[in-house]
C-alpha cells in the first residue's frame, strides 16, 4: 500500500455494524444516546418484559387460566391478542375496554409478576361482568358493582397489597379495602360528579355485590 494514499473508508457492512452496536451499548448504558433514544429502549425493555410474564400468566396461572374459561363459557373466547401490553399516561396498572373488547396492561407500572397477575384477574372480572350480566358501564350501580367484585375477587385487597399501600388494618381489612377502591374507581366515571355520589353507588349495591363471587366458589 502506498503510504501516502488517504485510509479507504470502512465498508457500509462495517459502518452498520458499529451502529448496531452503539445503539445497543447506549440502550444498556445511556452513554452517548439521545433522550428520544433512551426512551425508546426503556419503553422497548418495558413492552418486552410485560409481554413475557403476560404469556407466563395465560399459560401457567391458575386464577388466570380460570377465568379465561369461565370466560369462554360465557362467549368470550380470549386470547394473547385481548390482552395488550402498552405504555399508559395514568398512574394505574391496568383497565378494561368495553369498547374494545381488549384489557391493557400498562408496562413498567408492575411491581412483581404477582401484582401483574392481580391485575389481568381484576380486568377480566370486569370482562366476565361486561359479557355475563351486560354491564352499563355509565350506570354507576353497575360500574360499582363490577368494581366491588373485581378488587375483591383480584387479590388487589390482600393485606400484604395493602401494606405495602400504607393501609393497616386488622379489623375487617379486606372489605375496607374493597370499599375504598371500589370509591375511587367509580369516582373517575365521567358520569360520576362527585365523590359522595360514587359512596352512595357502592353503599347502594354492596352487600349483595361483595357476596357475588362468580365464577369463583368464594374469594380466593
Amino acid at each position: 500500500m502506498d503510504p501516502t494514499s488517504p485510509p479507504s473508508e470502512p465498508s457500509t457492512s462495517d459502518q452498520s455494524t458499529y451502529e448496531r452496536w452503539r445503539r445497543k451499548f447506549s440502550a444498556i448504558t445511556g452513554i452517548g444516546a439521545t433522550k428520544e433514544e433512551r426512551d425508546a429502549a426503556m419503553e422497548a425493555a418495558q413492552h418486552k418484559a410485560c409481554e413475557k410474564w403476560k404469556k407466563q400468566l395465560m399459560t401457567y396461572s391458575p386464577a388466570v387460566v380460570f377465568m379465561m374459561k369461565h370466560l369462554k363459557l360465557n362467549g368470550c373466547d380470549i386470547s394473547e391478542g385481548d390482552i395488550v401490553c402498552a405504555p399508559c399516561i395514568k398512574d394505574t396498572a391496568g383497565g378494561f375496554s368495553p369498547e374494545a373488547g381488549v384489557v391493557v396492561l400498562c408496562q413498567g407500572k408492575f411491581l412483581s409478576k404477582s401484582h401483574m397477575e392481580d391485575t389481568i384477574v381484576h380486568e377480566l372480572v370486569h370482562m366476565y361482568d361486561h359479557a355475563k350480566f351486560k354491564v352499563d358501564w355509565d350506570n354507576l350501580r353497575h360500574h360499582a358493582c363490577s368494581e366491588i367484585r373485581a378488587n375483591s375477587l383480584s387479590g388487589d385487597c390482600r393485606w400484604s397489597r395493602e401494606i405495602r399501600r400504607g393501609f393497616v388494618s386488622f379489623s375487617k381489612q379486606h372489605q375496607e379495602c374493597v370499599r375504598r377502591r371500589a370509591v375511587l374507581s367509580v369516582q373517575a366515571n365521567r358520569a360520576c360528579p362527585d365523590e359522595a355520589t360514587a359512596e352512595r353507588a357502592v353503599n347502594e349495591v354492596w352487600e349483595s355485590c361483595f357476596n357475588d363471587t362468580r365464577p369463583f366458589d368464594e374469594i380466593y
